[in-house]
């Protein structure tokens, strides 16, 4: 195990109704004029927005609001919203949604009190520095609630490019699984696919004796292969909609990843395919991840067929572990389709001839140096062949 810190400062109010507290929280945590960022209709519909608001009203905080985020959010709302933070003099972001509204609320957050232009962060300067952040969680997936990440996709050139940094862990965040459950199937899903991405993007190691997070990541990705159908069958399963929850934050607020390398090479091939075509993160992860591992499992076969084994149930084969991994990177791909998720670079509405278009932005756009680095170590060519595979 290497060496690692670890500082994880989010204060969790889990369970039913308790994006009531938003205001006191608020509060609690420095605020006193707060920016409600959000989306589209839903957290208008489901009367959320209002409860929100009441909430701040009653805690005697002032509010402005900026809607409009986009699944893979945009650098064109973020900049509309650090100029309105400034005009305004707001001292607290409150998220109001899934893991797009939290990234974007991030990159306001820390784009208002830096002098530069914000994408700085996003091409590798650490945020060390930004106005304090609330999350209300409406989707289970990316885990931002608890993470010091956010991905935003620059307009300008349509590059998707993720940026971390302490200083963008939210100060609190309200995890109510209640606010999950109008979700259609096809979120649902989504949201299951990046959970289960995010604890492989960790599995996938090259650090040796990791035995307590393998454990970790293995029980988890267990959780949501139980309870993933459970809450598409069931929509108002609140027991299931509670664990897949709490798995999303688990999964990414670096608990499972400490101490170890890790890969997120199929999330940055990922992001193009979602940066082009729009698609749904998680869907893209559904198409990426088994394509993705079909091509590297020769770098560690063991470690593949040990998830194989240990996740999926494949029966352990010592003379024949290729036979094993195989296996199991074939019962994700099954898993995947029995939820509802695509398999294929088609059902993304990709195309093959957008291949080295795809290949290429991912090894050298937005200044990268031509391979992707992670589990292995990838060429131009090697990408462009793991998006063949999606076909």
């Amino acid at each position: 195990m290497d060496n690692f810190t670890f500082y994880s400062p989010t204060y969790f109010v889990f369970g039913k109704e308790e994006e009531n507290q938003a205001g006191k929280l608020v509060r609690r945590f420095g605020g006193s004029k707060v920016l409600i960022h959000y989306g589209g209709g839903s957290v208008v519909r489901s009367g959320l927005l209002d409860r929100v608001r009441k909430s701040l009203e009653e805690a005697g905080i002032a509010s402005v609001e900026l809607g409009g985020v986009r699944p893979n959010p945009r650098s064109g709302l973020v900049y509309q919203g650090i100029e309105l933070c400034r005009k305004e003099k707001v001292d607290f972001v409150l998220a109001v949604g899934g893991g797009s509204v939290i990234d974007s609320a991030k990159a306001i957050a820390a784009g208002t009190i830096y002098e530069g232009d914000f994408w700085d962060f996003y091409m590798g300067k650490t945020i060390e520095k930004a106005l304090p952040i609330g999350t209300i969680l409406t989707i289970a997936a990316a885990g931002s609630e608890g993470s010091g990440d956010s991905v935003i996709t620059n307009e300008n050139g349509m590059f998707k490019r993720g940026a971390t940094g302490e200083g963008i862990r939210p100060s609190f965040s309200i995890l109510n699984p209640q606010l999950t459950t109008t979700l259609p199937p096809f979120q649902t899903a989504c949201g299951i696919t990046d959970i289960m991405a995010h604890l492989m993007e960790r599995y996938l190691t090259n650090t040796k004796d990791v035995v307590t997070t393998d454990r970790m990541i293995e029980g988890l990705m267990l959780a949501m292969i139980e309870e993933g159908p459970k809450a598409i069958k069931d929509p108002l399963d609140y027991e299931a909609r509670a664990n897949i929850m709490w798995a999303g934050m688990m999964a990414h607020n670096n608990s499972c990843g400490v101490g170890r390398s890790q890969d997120w090479n199929s999330h940055d091939i990922e992001h193009e395919l979602s940066a082009l075509y729009d698609c749904a993160h998680g869907a893209g992860l559904a198409v990426t991840f088994p394509a993705y591992l079909g091509y590297v499992y020769r770098h560690d076969t063991d470690r593949i067929a040990q998830l194989a084994v240990r996740v999926w149930g494949c029966k352990d084969d010592p003379k024949n572990r290729e036979k094993v991994a195989l296996e199991g990177i074939e019962k994700l791909r099954a898993f995947s389709r029995s939820i509802g998720m695509p398999v294929t670079l088609g059902e993304l509405g990709g195309r093959e001839e957008d291949i080295p278009k795809l290949a290429h932005t991912c090894c050298y756009g937005d200044g990268r140096d031509g391979f992707m680095h992670g589990f292995a170590k990838l060429s131009e060519e090697d990408v462009a062949n793991i998006y063949r595979r999606m076909l």
